[in-house]
């Protein structure tokens, strides 16, 4: 009895020790969580505004009559075969959050099943150590392989990788490139995101329907006669790709924050849970011992009558 009595005092030293680094773990989170919450509000702002400028320039040259965009971002699916699509996830660096990676991982895999059933080739690009380990230990072939960007979003790193697909795309090596990740929806929940980001087609033939020409006259940015279409539609659609590769870092690192909040908060809630249930299980344990013990004491004083 006695060393079951020391057993269950270990686990609740154990446990405790657990809760404790939970706890603390959820702080922390919830200190990241605040800033990287901030960092997003800053860069949706900038993200959408970015977005207006490049419908803009696309308003703009259907208003000159510029009936087909030569730009090589923006190309019809509908009218293209696609033989081969690349795709981009980001997943965290760390564990200890969740099912946050989990549901990147199970999406990309659907993809990758979706996209083989239909005969067509895929090419995955990972951001983040914990999906880069998990298609590594499967034996999934990854192109290109970065750490450390998903933990600390920036521009030029995400630039120059997101680039590297892009050349990848208009040296006609793929025909898709499509970018999935976790992202930020409030504090107590994440939204999965599967977005096409190459090529634009679908982008132009959105502006178009929604922004009429008398809209378009009204627009800010002018572009004078001499301009290269083509050319600044280009310039335009790179920014537009890099910045989206950086918002969804920054999306995703607010996702994970807000993930590995709410596991370390329930982690600690169930250490509380199984502490209380171990110290009754203990307390049981010592009345019965000291039951025993009496029970064995008034035995002896019998005896010896």
């Amino acid at each position: 009895m006695g060393n079951n009595l020391k057993e269950i005092r270990t686990k609740i030293s154990s446990v405790k020790s657990t809760q404790k680094t939970t706890r603390a773990m959820k702080l922390v989170s919830t200190s990241k969580l605040k800033k990287a919450e901030e960092m997003a509000k800053r860069s949706r702002a900038f993200h959408d505004r970015l977005n207006e400028v490049f419908e803009d320039v696309i308003s703009k040259m259907k208003v000159r009559g510029l009936e087909n965009i030569n730009s090589r971002f923006f190309v019809n699916l509908k009218n293209k075969e696609v033989k081969k699509v690349d795709i981009v996830f980001i997943t965290a660096d760390k564990g200890l959050c969740g099912g946050f990676n989990a549901a990147t991982i199970k999406e990309v895999l659907r993809l990758i099943a979706d996209f083989k059933s239909k005969g067509i080739k895929v090419r995955l690009r990972g951001v983040g150590k914990k999906g880069i380990a998990y298609f590594t230990f499967n034996e999934i072939e990854i192109l290109d392989k970065v750490t450390g960007l998903s933990s600390s979003p920036d521009f030029e790193r995400a630039s120059e990788f997101i680039m590297q697909v892009t050349k990848d795309y208009l040296d006609g090596l793929t025909d898709e490139v499509i970018l999935v990740h976790n992202g930020f929806k409030n504090k107590i929940s994440q939204e999965l995101k599967v977005k096409s980001i190459l090529p634009l087609g679908y982008k132009l033939e959105q502006v178009i329907e929604e922004i009429s020409e008398d809209t378009a006259q009204q627009e800010s940015i002018t572009i004078e006669p001499d301009d290269d279409e083509d050319a600044v539609l280009d310039q335009a659609a790179q920014k537009y790709i890099e910045y989206n590769m950086y918002y969804a870092l920054i999306d995703s690192l607010a996702a994970e924050h807000s993930a590995r909040m709410q596991a370390m908060d329930t982690a600690t809630e169930n250490a509380g849970e199984l502490v209380r249930e171990l110290t009754i299980s203990y307390n049981k344990a010592r009345q019965e011992s000291i039951t025993t013990e009496l029970v064995e004491i008034n035995a002896g004083a019998e005896s010896m009558k």
